[in-house]
């Protein structure tokens, strides 16, 4: 398969969500999200619920403790309003992005990430999913779901078919799920000639 990683990347300024555990995983779902941002410099815009792109249903140790403390107290109310605003967060989040990427840990217990991910999928987003234990072991629900050529057993399968999707000249959407557009090339006079076509680099990266 040929690369043109010079000319094409037709990821450059689209928006991808994030999913996966948080409030049951050891680093509280920060590691791997971390490694793929560092990993991919695709110029995407990445939508990560572990440092949201607003200051509204912000997560860390000290909320989810508090949250914890709540629970054990008895206060549900409190719970249940902390809760709402986070998913109301998280679910815009998942609307806006353009594609999404989720990571399955199937020792811990993952409840947002299924609906984050039925949302998505009812949108007809792409969804790329790597399972720690490996695909045969991914739930089965979710080979009626998405793609199956989209569920991984690895970390370096879904960089692989990511950059596949961004370089790839040959690439073709057999799911009907992806589409790019030309932010940058939209100009006032159809005839300019300052037109960028999507899959073009900018000329400064």
């Amino acid at each position: 398969m040929q690369f043109h990683t010079d000319t094409i990347n037709r990821l450059f300024g689209t928006r991808c969500y994030l999913c996966g555990a948080m409030d049951r995983a050891a680093d509280e779902g920060i590691g791997w999200r971390k490694a793929i941002r560092d990993k991919l410099n695709l110029g995407i815009v990445w939508l990560d619920p572990t440092c949201k792109p607003t200051n509204i249903g912000a997560e860390n140790s000290e909320t989810r403790a508090e949250r914890r403390r709540q629970k054990n107290l008895g206060n549900w109310e409190y719970v249940a309003q902390e809760m709402k605003v986070i998913r109301c967060v998280d679910l815009r989040m998942v609307d806006l992005c353009d594609f999404m990427v989720v990571y399955l840990n199937m020792d811990v217990h993952a409840c947002g990430t299924y609906e984050e991910i039925a949302l998505a999928n009812r949108q007809k987003k792409p969804i790329f999913i790597c399972c720690e234990q490996g695909k045969t072991k991914a739930p089965d629900w979710l080979f009626g779901v998405i793609p199956h050529d989209y569920i991984h057993s690895t970390w370096p399968e879904v960089y692989g078919h990511i950059q596949q999707v961004a370089h790839a000249e040959d690439f073709v959407d057999l799911h009907r799920r992806w589409y790019f557009f030309d932010w940058t090339g939209v100009a006032s006079d159809p005839n300019s000639d300052h037109r960028l076509r999507y899959f073009e680099m900018p000329k400064d990266r």
